[in-house]
């Protein structure tokens, strides 16, 4: 028996070889080789071909700041503002004239004063004393102290309306002695109006007693309307 199984694994074993050795042969006739493609134009010889160019970069516009002198040129040429004329008479109001603070001496008259300047002078700054016989245009309410013949001759120009229709006492600063010049002018209390004349800056008295430091010498007399 085991004669017989030894015999059928030989013969077993005999036919895988002759299938492996048949698989192995060649087996495709000359017909069947594949038929290699023609190559066309020249190989690529790395040793004798020049290197491809590297790929400059594109060029990026940039705009970079002007210097001082080349912006200087760049830009326009200012034109000056055209300044408006300031008149005969600059106008001077009471924000300046008032703008300080002034102590009145007390009521005893100054008789025995030496010649020269006035004490009460020194309160008075500088910047307002600059006006002193300047031509200026002052804006205020009328208060008549002199009438004749329907006109004014004599008047104050007083800061607040309030001081000549309801007697309120305006400080000395508040208020400007007007003397007219002309004939006169014609009584306005109910609107503000502009003085234009010669301002004098000063302590001005009257018996010895400080009636004043503004006195305008006035030249005309021009009506606002309404404040």
């Amino acid at each position: 028996m085991r004669h017989i199984i030894r015999k059928y694994t030989l013969g077993v074993l005999s036919g895988f070889a002759v299938l492996i050795t048949a698989g192995c042969g060649p087996s495709q006739s000359s017909s069947d080789k594949p038929v290699a493609a023609k190559i066309q134009g020249e190989l690529i010889d790395s040793a004798s071909s020049p290197a491809p160019k590297p790929i400059e970069p594109a060029i990026v516009a940039t705009t970079k700041p002007l210097t001082a002198s080349v912006a200087a040129i760049a830009q326009p040429a200012s034109v000056p503002k055209a300044t408006a004329p300031v008149g005969e008479y600059p106008p001077v109001g009471f924000d300046k004239l008032a703008s300080y603070n002034f102590e009145v001496p007390d009521d005893s008259p100054v008789t025995n004063q030496a010649v020269g300047p006035d004490k009460a002078d020194e309160q008075i700054p500088s910047t307002v004393k600059a006006f002193n016989r300047k031509k200026v245009s002052i804006k205020g309410f009328m208060l008549p102290l002199k009438v004749e013949d329907g006109v004014v001759t004599e008047f104050l120009i007083l800061k607040d309306q309030s001081m000549c229709c309801y007697g309120n006492v305006p400080k000395i600063t508040e208020w400007v002695s007007v003397k007219t010049t002309g004939k006169g002018v014609k009584p306005i209390m109910d609107q503000p109006v502009n003085i234009e004349g010669t301002l004098h800056v000063g302590a001005m008295r009257e018996n010895g007693y400080l009636v004043g430091i503004y006195q305008l010498d006035g030249d005309k007399m021009i009506e606002t309307g309404s404040n």
